[in-house]
């Protein structure tokens, strides 16, 4: 894997080694904030959080970046902004099950991202610390965050996937 600034001599590799742990914590706090604050009080209507919520994933891509310093991640982070910057506009201006596909694409990418780099980050040999602790949190709720999107999905492309639920944009 190529990586930016891995070095611990450049800017970016010095802002890694000093930050990575506690960029854990902090990411975790916003994924929480995201997923049990935002979201909920996005769905009952108040617009407020939908600006939130968007904030906060930007925030989780920029540190997400920061851990890892990955072109790849850099690429696949970029176009999970761009649908959600995509959906969040749309859903402002006229709300559809686009933008549903949208936001759960953007989740779907952003969960699996973040499990693959915070895991890498948890599991590397080191001290354990308790924002490692804190870290392993968070790769469990981002395959949380991965399955409520592949949920999402399933239950938008197929009538009736789950018994007892309906997937509706209302």
């Amino acid at each position: 894997m190529i990586t930016i600034g891995a070095n611990a001599n450049t800017p970016l590799g010095r802002l890694r080694e000093r930050w990575n742990d506690p960029l854990l914590t902090t990411l975790t706090v916003l994924l929480v904030l995201m997923m049990f604050v935002f979201a909920p009080l996005q769905a009952i209507g108040i617009k407020l959080f939908q600006v939130l919520g968007f904030a906060s994933a930007l925030a989780v891509i920029g540190g997400v970046f920061l851990m890892s310093g990955s072109p790849t991640v850099v690429i696949a982070l970029l176009a999970a902004f761009i649908m959600a910057g995509t959906a969040a506009v749309s859903r402002l201006n006229s709300p559809s099950v686009v933008d549903v596909y949208l936001l759960s694409g953007a989740l779907l990418i952003m969960g699996t991202v973040l499990i693959s780099v915070v895991a890498r980050a948890v599991f590397s040999p080191g001290r354990v610390t308790h924002h490692r602790i804190i870290g392993a949190i968070l790769v469990y709720l981002s395959v949380a965050l991965t399955f409520v999107a592949l949920y999402s999905i399933v239950g938008l492309l197929v009538p009736n996937a789950f018994s007892g639920m309906s997937f509706e944009d209302n």
